[in-house]
This record gives structure tokens, C-alpha cells and sequence, in this order.
């Protein structure tokens, strides 16, 4: 198995497994993650206590500096580190001005100390970026260097002149410093954004891949909906139909009625098909089904006869009209199939009185039209305005073909759903034995 992009040494996860993250720093480096402040706390402390013991010290030199030197340089001390405590990682350019600051006024009269001034550059690079790294690294080495300067003047005498030899070579000590603590904060910060981005992108990956799942399935509940409303409407439409019928006829004609019945159990048989046809994609690929039928292709434009002759049993006038040469694609074959069943079933429950149902199916060139119309009353017929799911799925499908569908009274009386789809012009052409011949005549 290959390795994950964003996880070297890793094995990509497989479509829709677990996807894998960085891996995440050592143990130690987690607990100071977890806890900033004790981070920043000890770092002062290192700095603080040393230093401002250090110069309490020199109070107790053989030549002690003046007093004034020695409040400068701890209160100087008390700024510094109170600045490494509050600001090294939310306001590194603030801790950059206060050890410039110190560094230059009050060091140079002491000893010249450039902790401070380190632990901002190495904040600077690690919580700022790497151009502010380096804009901090050029004002330190300008303050490093005038602070130089300023200590040798300071401590001037007979032997040592102002800007002595003494302040390149400790300009240039500095500027070395400066640069390894530089190029260290540049190196954990360039570190540290790449990790927070892989992280940042691979929980954007999982969240993309959800909200995709999700709108799968979606798709898919919308998709099995559909094809539930499609054969349970049909199906008991018919069903109910003919069984009205039977009652009706059962006194003065026994043997229509037992006809009419049996058309009940053969349309229920067939609902049943198709139900299981629909549950077997469901089940597991390697499940053993037990009806063979459950995975049989979905109906086409083929079982449109039987189709018709099913509603012409439950007693609708239909003639069936097909134009043009046959629909390759099973999918286009599929939808197809489910509009003019499901304007087939309309007409049967809303247009009772209609003498003649013509359903044509049209392909020319890259367009599939389909049309069922009625020539009921349209007072008859005005239930289907108030819309369902029947028209709703019908659209549905039609959108996905980037078609259109009008669904009204039509011009004379009656009804009429007329719906237009694009073919998909790269479809192989179809066997022409795969259909009948007679599906290109109209049926009477």
C-alpha cells in the first residue's frame, strides 16, 4: 500500500476509512504544549534569577558600580522578565522593542546581557513569521552593535578610548548569537506552521469527505424514494383498480371478475420483483441472494408494452407510440420507463373519464421526448395541480438529465406530461435485439 501524502510512513487509508493525521510530538513535548504558562514561567525564572541575583551581587564588589547603575539594571531586569512572561508568544514584536530597549540604556553601564533580546528573536520567528525573523535579526545586530559602542565609551579611561577595539569584537560575538537564535526560532517555526497546516488540511479532507458522504447519501435516500413511490404507487393504483372493478362485476360476471383478480395477483407478483429487485442492490455484494430476480437489470423502454398492457387490463385506454431509434443508455431506459409510469398511474387515478391515453416516446438526435396525455375532463384531472411526490420524482429526474418536464392541462381538455432529456451522445448504439420490434408501432 502506498504512503499517505500527508503522513509519511503511513499507509493511505482506504475510501472511506480512517483518515490519518500527522503524527503528534513526543510525550514531553505534548505536556508543555498542554501547559504555556509553566513553559514561560520556567524560561523567566532562568533568565530572572541568575541575572538579578547577579547584580545584587556586584553591590558587594571590591569597586561596586554607582547605585543608580545597579536600580537601573533591576528594575531593568523586573521589565524584561515580566515581558518574557506576558508577551513572548502573543506579542513577540512588544518583548523585540523592550530588549532594545534595554540593551541599549541600561546594560551598556553594567554588563551587557542580550538574553532578552534572544528569547524575543526566537519568539519572533516561531509565533510571527519568517520575514519578521528576520527584520527583528537586522534592528538586533543595529542594537547589539550601538550598545557595543556605548559600553566601551562608557567605561572609557587613559588606555581605552571611545569606540575601542573592544566593541567590533563584541558586536560581532553578538551578531553570531543573534543568528544561531534566528535561525533556531526559524527552524521550529517553519516546522511548527507546516504541522499546524498538514493538520489544518487533513481535518479539512475529513470534513470534506463527511459532508460528500453525507450528500451521498442524501442522494441515495432521495434515489430508493423515488423508486418506493414509483412501483408502491403504480402497483396498488392498479391493484385497487382492478379490484374495484371485480367487486363490481362479480354478480353479473364471474369469469371477468376472476380475470380482473387475476391481473391483481400478477401485478402484485410483479410489484414484488421489483421490490426485490431494489432490496437485493442494498444487501452485501457477497451475500447469497435467494431470488435471482433481486439483481435483474431495472425495467427499460423494452417492458413498455407489458407495461401498457397492464393499465389497458385495469381498464385505461392507452396506445403506446415510440419514434426514432432505441434508447441505448439503461439509465435514460430507466427514467423513461418511470415517467411514463408514473403518468400512466395519474391518468388512471385521476382521469377516469378520459377515452384515450396516448403515450409517445420520442429520440431525435440528442433529445428524449415523452409525452402521456389524456382527454378527460380537467375538472377531473384538477387533484394532480396540488403537486406530490409523483411530480416532484418525476422532476427529479428529469434534472438529472438536464431536461425539462410540464406537467398542465393540455390544449383541448385532458392532461398532458410532457418531458424532455438530453441522450448522452457517447453511448454505445443499442442491440437491436435487445428490443422488440414491435415498440416502434403503436399499440391499440
Amino acid at each position: 500500500m502506498t504512503e499517505a501524502p500527508i503522513s509519511p510512513g503511513y499507509p493511505a487509508s482506504v475510501v472511506g476509512g480512517e483518515l490519518r493525521l500527522p503524527k503528534p510530538p513526543g510525550v514531553v513535548r505534548q505536556f508543555w504544549a498542554r501547559h504555556p504558562w509553566l513553559t514561560d514561567s520556567l524560561i523567566t525564572a532562568l533568565y530572572f534569577v541568575p541575572t538579578f541575583f547577579g547584580s545584587i551581587a556586584t553591590l558587594f564588589a571590591s569597586t561596586p558600580p554607582p547605585p543608580w547603575v545597579t536600580v537601573a539594571q533591576l528594575l531593568a531586569i523586573v521589565v524584561a522578565a515580566a515581558a518574557i512572561l506576558l508577551f513572548r508568544r502573543r506579542e513577540p514584536w512588544l518583548l523585540v522593542a523592550i530588549a532594545w530597549l534595554v540593551c541599549l540604556v541600561v546594560y551598556p553601564f553594567g554588563s551587557t546581557d542580550v538574553f532578552p533580546l534572544l528569547l524575543a528573536l526566537y519568539a519572533l520567528a516561531v509565533y510571527g513569521s519568517t520575514r519578521a525573523a528576520w527584520i527583528g535579526f537586522a534592528g538586533s545586530v543595529v542594537v547589539t552593535t550601538a550598545s557595543s559602542y556605548i559600553s566601551v565609551w562608557a567605561h572609557a579611561d587613559d588606555t581605552v578610548a571611545p569606540f575601542g577595539a573592544n566593541a567590533p569584537a563584541s558586536a560581532s560575538q553578538f551578531t553570531v548569537l543573534l543568528l544561531i537564535a534566528t535561525l533556531i526560532g526559524v527552524t521550529v517555526g517553519n516546522r511548527r506552521r507546516y504541522l499546524n497546516a498538514l493538520i489544518a488540511r487533513a481535518h479539512d479532507l475529513a470534513r470534506e469527505r463527511d459532508q460528500q458522504a453525507q450528500l451521498a447519501t442524501a442522494v441515495e435516500r432521495s434515489r430508493i424514494a423515488r423508486e418506493m413511490h414509483d412501483i408502491v404507487s403504480h402497483s396498488l393504483t392498479v391493484m385497487v383498480t382492478l379490484a374495484d372493478g371485480s367487486a363490481a362485476t362479480a354478480g353479473r360476471d364471474p369469469e371477468r371478475a376472476a380475470e380482473a383478480m387475476q391481473h391483481v395477483a400478477d401485478t402484485g407478483r410483479a410489484a414484488l420483483v421489483d421490490m426485490r429487485r431494489m432490496l437485493g442492490v442494498l444487501a452485501e455484494p457477497d451475500a447469497t441472494s435467494e431470488h435471482p430476480e433481486e439483481l435483474a437489470p431495472q425495467p427499460g423502454t423494452a417492458a413498455l408494452p407489458v407495461l401498457v398492457d397492464r393499465f389497458r387490463a385495469a381498464g385505461l385506454p392507452v396506445q403506446l407510440t415510440t419514434v426514432g431509434p432505441p434508447i441505448a443508455d439503461s439509465n435514460l431506459q430507466l427514467t423513461v420507463y418511470r415517467i411514463v409510469q408514473e403518468g400512466l398511474t395519474n391518468a388512471l387515478r385521476y382521469a377516469a373519464t378520459a377515452h384515450r391515453v396516448d403515450v409517445t416516446v420520442e429520440h431525435a438526435d440528442d433529445m428524449v421526448r415523452v409525452d402521456v396525455i389524456d382527454d378527460a375532463d380537467v375538472a377531473s384531472t384538477s387533484e394532480l395541480t396540488s403537486g406530490g411526490k409523483g411530480l416532484v420524482g418525476m422532476r427529479e429526474r428529469v434534472a438529472l438529465y438536464g431536461g425539462t418536464l410540464e406537467a398542465g392541462p393540455g390544449q383541448q381538455r385532458g392532461w398532458r406530461v410532457r418531458a424532455e432529456l438530453r441522450a448522452d451522445e457517447n453511448s454505445p448504439p443499442a442491440d437491436a435485439a435487445t428490443l422488440n420490434s414491435d415498440d416502434t408501432e403503436d399499440h391499440a
